[in-house]
This record gives structure tokens, C-alpha cells and sequence, in this order.
């Protein structure tokens, strides 16, 4: 019951709705959840976009298929609550900049929720921090994304971070083979000892 209303205070949340009205986008707050108290993995982003703000369900867009294929999950397991949280850093997209790119989350969110409900997720034994917001929050101090996800071996088995899955940073990792050379594989058997 309480984690029933939990999730229902969390989807009726307007603390930003005076911020968003003064985007580009003029949007309304629209909390994407998607999480569930028995998950083993948690999956830590920054913030949803405008695509996952019309679906109403998280990385259903390139990001989301660049991840899915980096956890080497299906679309099934990837949305199964009880195996994976998807919990950001903010639940709302945020709007664009005058540049075009998606506004980082406000840490009212994160402020106001990220305790709570991480609180109600006993069960989670591997954390994927997906793009630097999630990084500084879980980590700690500010760093670099590439530093951080460099020295993945200091935080494994039980937290792997992340770039974002983002087509912005194909160049990223086009650069850094060891990515998908050396942590990807590590990472894809992490998931399936934890999904068992």
C-alpha cells in the first residue's frame, strides 16, 4: 500500500510545472515511471525525452535500443518491472534550450523523490549509471563521464557507469573501443548472473 502511493504521489507531482510552461515546448509535467519493489537492476538515466514524454514509457526511442543492446536484454526483460527500475535522475522531460538540446534534469527532482523511492528497492544488486547526472548523484563529486566510465573496474561488480546511449555520442564511442571491447561484455554477463 505504501509503495502503491508512493507511485501515485509521484504521478500526480507538479513541482515543475511553472518551469516547463516556460520552455520552448510549453509542456506540462508528465512523470514517466517505471519501477517495481521486486527489481534486481536498476537502471539510473538522466532524464526522459520528448518522444518518451508522449509514450509515457521510458527509452522508447534510439537511446533505448543503443541500451538494450549494450545490456544485451530483449524489449521484454528491459520492461519488466520486476527484473529492472528504470528510476532518473528527473521523471518529467525537462524541455529543449535555445539550442535545440534537451534541458538537464532539475535537481528538485532528484531532491525531492530519488530517496524515496530508491527506498522501496531492496532487492537491487547491480546499478547502471547512465550519463553524468546520474554518475554525480550516485558517486559523488562532480567528474567527467569519460574518467568515470574509464575506471568502471573501481565500482564493479555492483555499479557499472555509462555514456548516454545517445546518437550524440556515437563519436564517443567510436573513440573508445574499450568500451565495447572490454567493459560490454563484463557488463552483459553481470546481467544475466543478477537475472537468474
Amino acid at each position: 500500500m505504501e509503495f502503491q502511493s508512493l507511485k501515485d504521489e509521484l504521478s500526480a507531482c507538479r513541482i515543475c510545472a511553472d518551469r516547463f510552461a516556460a520552455t520552448e515546448t510549453a509542456h506540462e509535467p508528465r512523470p514517466v515511471q517505471w519501477f517495481g519493489p521486486d527489481a534486481r537492476i536498476l537502471i539510473a538515466g538522466q532524464a526522459p525525452g520528448m518522444r518518451v514524454h508522449n509514450s509515457g514509457k521510458p527509452f522508447t526511442d534510439p537511446s533505448g535500443d543503443r541500451l538494450r543492446d549494450w545490456m544485451g536484454v530483449t524489449e521484454e526483460v528491459f520492461y519488466d518491472k520486476s527484473q529492472i527500475a528504470i528510476v532518473p535522475m528527473a521523471f518529467c522531460f525537462p524541455g529543449y534550450d535555445t539550442k535545440g538540446a534537451d534541458r538537464p534534469p532539475p535537481a528538485i527532482c532528484a531532491r525531492t523523490w530519488r530517496a524515496r523511492i530508491l527506498g522501496h528497492l531492496p532487492n537491487v544488486d547491480l546499478t547502471l549509471l547512465v550519463g553524468g547526472h546520474a554518475q554525480n548523484w550516485h558517486l559523488g563529486q562532480k567528474s567527467r563521464v569519460t574518467k568515470r566510465v574509464s575506471a568502471w573496474r573501481d565500482h564493479a561488480p555492483a555499479v557499472f557507469p555509462l555514456p548516454h546511449p545517445s546518437w550524440r555520442n556515437t563519436g564517443w564511442i567510436k573513440k573508445n573501443p574499450w568500451f565495447e571491447d572490454e567493459l560490454l561484455p563484463v557488463l552483459r554477463a553481470r546481467i544475466k548472473e543478477v537475472l537468474i
